[in-house]
């Protein structure tokens, strides 16, 4: 089932690509399976919110949690290093990614049904509580609980295919097989690791890295801003300049 999910994640990209984007924004999607029980989902409570969903609090009958990172092409990030606000290609690979995701998901749930089998969907964003501005389910922990990647000091995930991309997940009824159910065993971040990079602070125009505590409600005014000045393109709340020429960038350093 594992190989039938990812086929189903890649078709829903390539068929989402032909239909409404004629410049490539994605690579291969990376995607993998944690059970819904699996108890360090328990650890949310306290790394992201008291009030973050467990899998049956979406999915009374969830057995499962696909989690899926899709990594934006080369072009995609350089457009967004130099300049004050994100770049437009940035902005609408935001935008579009949000949009597939939605359609990977509605697949996923297809098959499931197909299987005699139900899902939960959780939306790519905008499911944060608006004053803390904390996810009620963070499909970056979900992913890194998975072994898709670990944290950078900017708070995004690392990957084999860097931290430029977008996260989804999605809850099942279907009990699969975990695949590789573990955290990545080498710590990905350089600075985490050795202490050798800290660029993605210094890039943040915003001031939300000062004296290295993240403050979320300057980092979400910038993106608020950002969103203004991209509207025609769609609800583009992003920046993104904490994830551009580094050595993480696209690939895992």
């Amino acid at each position: 089932m594992y190989n039938t999910i990812i086929e189903t994640i890649t078709a829903t990209l390539a068929d989402y690509e032909k239909t409404s984007n004629p410049q490539k924004i994605w690579k291969k999607p990376l995607a993998k399976i944690i059970p819904a029980n699996d108890i360090r989902l328990g650890t949310l409570k306290e790394a992201v919110s008291a009030e973050h969903f467990l899998p049956h609090d979406i999915l009374p009958e969830a057995k499962s949690i696909i989690s899926f990172f899709i990594p934006f092409q080369e072009s995609v990030v350089k457009s967004n290093i130099s300049g004050a606000m994100a770049s437009e290609e940035w902005s609408e690979a935001y935008v579009k990614t949000n949009e597939l995701i939605a359609a990977i998901n509605e697949r996923i749930e297809t098959l499931m049904e197909q299987n005699g089998h139900k899902a939960g969907k959780i939306p790519a964003t905008h499911n944060f509580e608006m004053e803390k501005l904390i996810s009620n389910w963070s499909h970056r922990h979900i992913a890194h609980i998975a072994g898709l990647g670990t944290f950078g000091i900017n708070n995004m995930l690392i990957t084999e295919d860097g931290c430029c991309g977008r996260i989804g997940s999605i809850i099942i009824s279907q009990e699969l097989e975990a695949y590789a159910p573990r955290r990545p065993t080498e710590e990905l971040c350089l600075n985490k690791r050795n202490g050798s990079c800290g660029i993605c602070q210094k890039k943040c125009d915003a001031g939300a890295f000062e004296n290295s505590a993240y403050n979320r409600h300057k980092c979400y005014d910038q993106c608020l801003k950002n969103a203004e000045y991209h509207k025609k393109t769609g609800y583009a709340d992003v920046c993104g300049k904490c994830l551009v020429g580094l050595p993480c960038s696209t690939k895992k350093p």
